[in-house]
């Protein structure tokens, strides 16, 4: 779908309503949902609840075969939330995440900055899962999302386990399952987010599929709102947290919608093992390579969902940032450009402001040559040498930043490190959104 132009809004009709709070128009940055064939040794079920007024779906299980593993990276944020907290405790205890059997999720309520009631809740929740499902409460991972302030009525969640169980026992298609879960985790997204892969362990093909949800709040660390990935390779939680945390860097973690990181930040990785290929139980077995190569095409698949249906956003945006004096510094000196809300409003407008791109480089403190310093928006130089490029070409530029997709290239000329981070523009539906996001 393309982006409405100024002047031609009449021209276009209007986007269809999005499956989740009601009033949304898709992105114009939307991608189509995957169809995401079966993975061995997990099902899913959606419910409502009823943590919203509309009718929907907002709860999620899923139900995982025995000795599936997990692994976790959870918010850094300092409030973070009940079930943040639970996934946590347990996932570090010893021998965590050696047999997870189920995950709920609910949409409505984030059940964060809610105290002992909240973590009360999250525990009850954990409970009834687990006997229903025959295993015990630390096997049950927990996830939210929502207004903050809120404590979960778990009531509502024990009251649909039943129906959770009979779809969950259904011979439902597996894409049909992956596409509810997608849709029932979504808050103020306008379009689910899946991802689907397929690879090899010593000959043996396996499958990684994943949904996301995340449109605001969405800055690392980490910076997915939600994301549960589920793979049929058999690989032991060290080895699951070791990829997690090479891949979270490149991906998730590198992008920002609005610089603000929410309290409820998870991204699981769930391993069932019933593929058949051999299980990995060593972080530097040569025969992952494959997997984790397609293991990050679909985190970093989901991330770029995430800025794609960022709260109003017209505009997908990659910055680069070359010749930084390390990798930290690169990362910092991408962020800054991305967080800056004179960028983003800039490349709202279509203006190729490169004045505020430097504004965001030079206010970093980090190592920049100013005197080398060199801007490209995609292949059209806008400053070399620290100052304007000679050949600079205002028609060519403007009609560059109409473009849906927007490459911001920074040298900073001060070493030869790189970094990349992917956002969106700030426009006047940022607003619109979050200043009626309870009601």
């Amino acid at each position: 779908m393309k982006p409405l132009t100024r002047g031609r809004a009449a021209e276009v009709a209007a986007p269809p309503a999005a499956p989740g709070k009601p009033g949304l128009e898709v992105s114009p940055l939307a991608v189509p949902f995957p169809v995401i064939a079966p993975v061995g040794g997990v099902e899913i079920a959606t419910a409502r609840a009823g943590f919203y007024k509309h009718d929907r779906a907002d709860l999620t299980v899923f139900r995982f075969a025995k000795g599936t593993t997990c692994a976790g990276v959870l918010t850094r944020h300092k409030v973070g939330s009940a079930p943040v907290d639970w996934c946590r405790r347990h996932l570090d205890a010893e021998g965590g995440g050696g047999d997870v059997r189920a995950l709920v999720v609910n949409a409505g309520c984030a059940n964060a900055f809610t105290g002992k009631a909240g973590a009360d809740a999250a525990r009850r929740t954990a409970s009834e899962v687990a006997k229903r499902f025959g295993c015990r409460q630390r096997d049950v991972m927990l996830a939210s999302t929502g207004v903050i302030g809120v404590v979960l009525d778990d009531k509502k969640i024990a009251a649909r386990l039943p129906d959770i169980e009979a779809g969950l026992d259904a011979d439902r298609p597996a894409a049909d399952q992956w596409t509810a879960a997608g849709q029932a985790i979504m808050t103020t997204d306008t379009f689910p987010k899946g991802s689907y892969a397929e690879c090899r362990i010593d000959g043996v093909k396996v499958r990684i599929a994943g949904i996301a949800k995340g449109s605001g709040m969405l800055a690392p660390d980490m910076a997915t709102m939600l994301a549960f990935i589920v793979t049929d390779a058999a690989i032991a939680p060290p080895v699951l947290r070791a990829l997690l945390g090479v891949h979270v860097r490149t991906t998730f973690n590198s992008v920002t919608v609005d610089g603000d990181t929410s309290t409820n930040d998870t991204c699981l990785l769930f391993a069932t093992g019933a593929s058949g290929a051999p299980r990995i139980g060593r972080v530097g077995d040569r025969r992952l390579k494959d997997f984790s190569a397609a293991l990050d095409r679909v985190m970093l698949d989901l991330a770029h969902q995430l800025v794609r249906d960022g709260e109003g956003a017209t505009k997908f945006v990659k910055v680069t940032v070359d010749g930084a004096a390390s990798p930290a510094s690169a990362r910092k000196l991408a962020k800054s450009i991305a967080d800056s809300p004179l960028v983003k409003t800039a490349i709202a407008g279509e203006d190729a402001n490169w004045g505020r791109v430097v504004m965001a480089v030079g206010k970093t403190d980090e190592p920049v040559d100013r005197d080398r310093l060199a801007i490209r928006f995609g292949p059209h130089v806008a400053a070399i040498d620290g100052a304007p490029s000679p050949a600079y070409d205002e028609a060519k530029m403007s009609a560059y930043m109409k473009r849906p997709e927007i490459d911001i290239t920074v040298d900073v000329a001060s070493g030869r490190a790189s970094a990349t981070v992917w956002t969106c523009d700030l426009t006047k539906r940022y607003i619109e959104i979050n200043g009626d996001y309870r009601s």
